[in-house]
């Protein structure tokens, strides 16, 4: 993810519950999800177009218990959208972007 604001970002997805994985860093910041997957942050010369849709979500085991969490920390968030599939709900990161969370369907079977 490209922002002008490298700080902001990594501060606004630390909030949200990811870990730092360069916490001295500030040309870039790493930040580890679950099971291993990392989003980068590099710095952006443009602004982002406020609203503009990130290029991932996030899928969450119970989005009912992470949009209460995010709420009591003080995230800008948008109401909860139930839909045929999924249950979402869409927040705003200090640069712009949206990203939108989504509840997991995983049954826990064995594929």
């Amino acid at each position: 993810m490209s922002v002008p604001d490298i700080a902001a970002a990594k501060n606004f997805f630390l909030t949200l519950g990811m870990r730092d994985v360069l916490p001295d860093a500030t040309e870039v910041a790493i930040l580890e999800l679950r099971a291993g997957t990392h989003l980068i942050i590099q710095h952006a010369d443009e602004d982002v177009n406020p609203g503009t849709q990130a290029s991932f979500d996030l899928m969450v085991e119970d989005i009912d218990a992470t949009y209460a969490s995010l709420k009591q920390h003080g995230v800008d968030i948008g109401d909860l959208q139930p839909g045929k599939i999924h249950t979402t709900f869409d927040v705003t990161e200090p640069n712009g972007h949206v990203i939108t969370y989504l509840d997991s369907h995983n049954s826990g079977l064995p594929v």
